[in-house]
């Protein structure tokens, strides 16, 4: 919950306001460490606010089994020319260990398809393929991957290859795969495709339906992906999503018996003390500006951008502050700045929107005393 309020506090309500945060903080810690999980490496992390919540051994290097797909798409998304171009299987690609969709050389396969089958049914001939027709080879693409992590500053990843299958130079962390997943979520294409259930797609006279791994989908409510992962000597690995009331969270899991119990566990942590209130949805704030002309008319302006904000949940005071010029004695044109909202939440500056002309106006010429006015109040 939150308030706007144009008065100031006493300096007593201030200071008990900042013990009992203070106490609150205290308290949110404590029963951090009260979580028990079954993994051996663990992180909730809040993309908006790039907040990590909760950490278990977050920085160790360990295998994460087909989460590694979760790149293989990013790239894959940045990389296509056209997600709906057909392409022809590589015979590199035909019969590759592990989880699969049974390609066979010479098929005729969109990209888009292959993602599907990619993240909903974990298949290995699907990252192979991909591999094959972005990078060339399946080498050129694990650079490609490894290249990308680099540019996200990731100093504890490194990819050997686009599936996942164990490799002694094939590894990431906790806190390192929830940055990956927060940059691949960023395309929409690739949260549609996680958070899909089921999916039949035909190309040409082939049709197949491809079932997700991902029970969060099913089992809790707001869960949007994202992807699971299994080897022998990783272990049950799973990156999650979920998002309610624009609040959304990313938590991973590498080698937990109980994987499915601990980002139930993590996402209730999360929901129950951050929310996500709204400053200023898209043009909620509109003003008539007068435009100096022979003829007075108004010109209007309004925010064409939102401005949200994630918070311990509590009770919050959020003044506004408009600046916007009384009058105008100029030629305006559509989607000009012409002034801004500034908010300030709890006493501190939380952001602005920009006041966009929404019209064009063109005044009349200008009149020596308007002139003398423009110079006088600018």
């Amino acid at each position: 919950m939150f308030k706007r309020n144009n008065h100031g506090y006493f300096a007593a309500i201030v200071l008990a306001v900042f013990l009992l945060s203070l106490l609150a903080v205290y308290a949110s810690s404590a029963q951090a460490k009260e979580m028990k999980l079954s993994a051996r490496s663990a992180t909730l992390y809040q993309p908006d606010t790039n907040t990590f919540l909760y950490s278990k051994n977050a920085d160790a290097r360990l295998h994460m089994a087909s989460t590694t797909k979760i790149m293989t798409a990013l790239v894959t998304l940045e990389q296509a020319r056209e997600l709906d171009e057909v392409i022809e299987i590589d015979p590199r690609a035909v019969g590759t260990e592990g989880s699969s969709a049974y390609l066979k050389e010479g098929d005729k396969v969109t990209v888009r398809e292959l993602l599907y089958a990619l993240m909903l049914q974990s298949a290995n001939d699907a990252a192979v393929a991909l591999a094959c027709y972005i990078g060339g080879s399946i080498e050129s693409f694990a650079a490609l991957m490894n290249e990308r992590a680099a540019a996200l500053g990731l100093e504890n990843t490194h990819f050997d290859n686009p599936h996942g299958l164990d490799s002694k130079e094939h590894y990431t962390t906790a806190r390192d795969l929830a940055l990956i997943t927060a940059e691949a979520m960023r395309h929409e294409q690739f949260t549609e495709i996680c958070s899909t259930y089921r999916k039949t797609l035909t190309t040409g006279e082939r049709t197949r339906t491809y079932t997700n791994h991902n029970k969060l989908l099913r089992s809790y409510d707001g869960a949007v992906g994202v992807k699971t992962g299994f080897t022998d000597e990783s272990g049950r690995c799973l990156v999650g999503a979920a998002e309610r009331d624009g609040l959304k969270f990313i938590t991973v899991t590498l080698d937990a018996p109980s994987d499915w119990a601990d980002h139930k566990a993590l996402f209730d942590y999360g929901f129950e003390r951050l929310e996500c209130i709204s400053l200023a949805s898209v043009y909620e704030y509109s003003y008539d500006v007068t435009l100096l002309d022979k003829i007075p008319k108004t010109v209007r302006v309004s925010n064409t951008s939102e401005l949200y904000k994630v918070l311990e949940k509590g009770d919050h005071t959020v003044k506004e502050y408009v600046h916007l010029p009384r009058f105008i004695s100029k030629k305006v044109k559509i989607g000009e700045k012409l002034g801004y909202v500034e908010f300030m939440l709890d006493g501190e500056m939380a952001g602005r929107v920009d006041l966009i002309a929404t019209e064009e106006a063109i005044p009349e010429k200008e009149a020596f005393k308007d002139k003398i006015i423009r110079w006088l109040f600018g």
